[in-house]
Formats: C-alpha cells, structure tokens, sequence
C-alpha cells in the first residue's frame, strides 16, 4: 500500500519546493529560489522514474505532475523574473509573468501531444525555469541592473513564451544507450556543459564566487543554442533534400 504513495509523495515535494522558491523570490531571496527550484527539478526527475520502477503508475500522478510543474517551473521563474525587474522597469516587469500562462500551455500540450515521447518540440519549462532562476540570482548578487537590461530581459522574456510553445525540436537528455551515434548531441553537451562550469568555476576563484550563480543559465543558453543550429541544420537538410528532388531530371525514354 505505502509503495503506489511514492511517486505522488516526491511530486508533492517537487510542489512544496516550488512554493518555497515563489516565496523566497517574492522576498528577493533569488539565490535560495534558484536552488530550490534545481531541488523541485531533482524531485520531477525521480516521480516519473519511481512509478516506472515500481509499477505504480497512474493518472492522478500525471496531473498531480503537471500542476507542480506549473508552479516550480512556471510560477517561481516568472514570480523571480517579475520581483528582480520591478525595481529595474516599473510596472512593465509584469508582463515577464506571461512565463507562467505560457508554461502552463506548454504543460498542457506536451500531456496531449504523442510526437514527444523521445524528444521535446518546444522548450521544456524545466530548463527556462532554471535559465531564470539562475540568471535573476546571479545579477543580484553581483548588484548589477541597469534600465536596458531591465528592458531586455522583459523582451526575452517574451522570447521564451515563444520557444515555450514553438514547434521547435529540443533534444531529451535520457539516454537508451551509451552509444555515440546515438547520443552524439547529448554527448556534445554534456562535455560543452562541463568545460563552461570548469570556466566558471576559475572566474569564480578569480573574481567573485557569485558568478558561479549564473551556472545555470549559461547551461541552459548552451543547450538552447545547440538546439537551435541542430534545428536550423536539419531543416537546411531537408529543404535541400527536396530542391535536389524537384529539381532532379526526369529520365527519358
């Protein structure tokens, strides 16, 4: 009886964690938020493969899933975007709440969408929660807010309501195998992603310890990137696949 509790027990965990991050954002606590919001993502991995291990699985944890994920992934990051900007641009910091409607269309699509069994189409809310979290602790704690980059941050935070729901596809990190061909971009990112921490980490020692707080959000701006030129690559590949077809000769008699 206990065992079928397991997996709703730790996505309630991934849902208290996301309170406590909206919290601590609304409080200006960014640093905490942003570890609390990497805790409610651990919690978010282990309730999926907890009810796989244990045979447990059912639909009231799959909604249960997606309405914490709407708060620690949707409300924390736009609740820590929206807090950090107020000072920064008035009342337009707001508008960077459109994070959390937009996680919650992408929740809701992913739940009916079948293509994304292996792969993501849009981004998936966990990493922009931790691209937000990351970067709002980072740039206050080294102080540094200017008007203009108050005003980008609100113009990007448009973009990721964009990337949130695009069709756009994003790479899984869950590996089937261990072999390269099969894994060659997630390899490539785990290894880009290890020498920018190393990076990091040495300015860090070097400079100020709060850089390493921007580890996240360089993380997930490289897995971004990398999506995009594989996105941007395949696509070439495909429209050139099919201009060498249309254009091909057609075979005489």
């Amino acid at each position: 009886m206990i065992r079928k509790h397991i997996p709703n027990t730790i996505t309630c965990c991934n849902l208290l964690s996301g309170c406590a991050a909206v919290y601590m954002a609304a409080q200006q606590q960014y640093a905490a938020a942003f570890l609390l919001i990497l805790l409610g993502a651990f919690f978010d991995f282990f309730d999926g493969m907890s009810a796989r291990l244990l045979g447990v699985s059912n639909p009231i944890g799959k909604e249960m899933d997606s309405l914490a994920d709407v708060i620690t992934f949707g409300l924390a990051p736009g609740m820590a975007a929206a807090s950090f900007l107020r000072p920064v641009v008035g009342w337009w910091a707001l508008l960077s709440l459109l994070m959390v409607a937009f996680s919650a269309l992408r929740l809701a699509k992913f739940n009916l969408d079948e293509r994304q069994t292996t792969s993501f189409l849009g981004l998936a809310t966990p990493p922009n929660a931790i691209f937000w979290a990351s970067l709002t602790a980072f740039l206050h704690a080294v102080g540094y807010a200017p008007l203009w980059l108050g005003i980008v941050l609100v113009g990007y935070s448009f973009l990721s309501c964009w990337l949130l729901v695009s069709e756009i596809p994003f790479f899984s990190l869950k590996f089937h195998n261990l072999a390269w061909a099969d894994n060659r971009l997630r390899y490539v990112f785990i290894i880009g992603s290890v020498v920018l921490v190393f990076a990091l980490a040495v300015c860090a020692a070097e400079v100020d310890p709060a850089i390493l707080l921007a580890t996240g959000a360089v993380v997930i701006f490289w897995y971004v990137l990398l999506a995009l030129c594989t996105a941007r690559t395949a696509r070439t590949s495909r429209t050139s696949r099919t201009t060498r077809t249309t254009h091909a000769p057609k075979e005489t008699r």
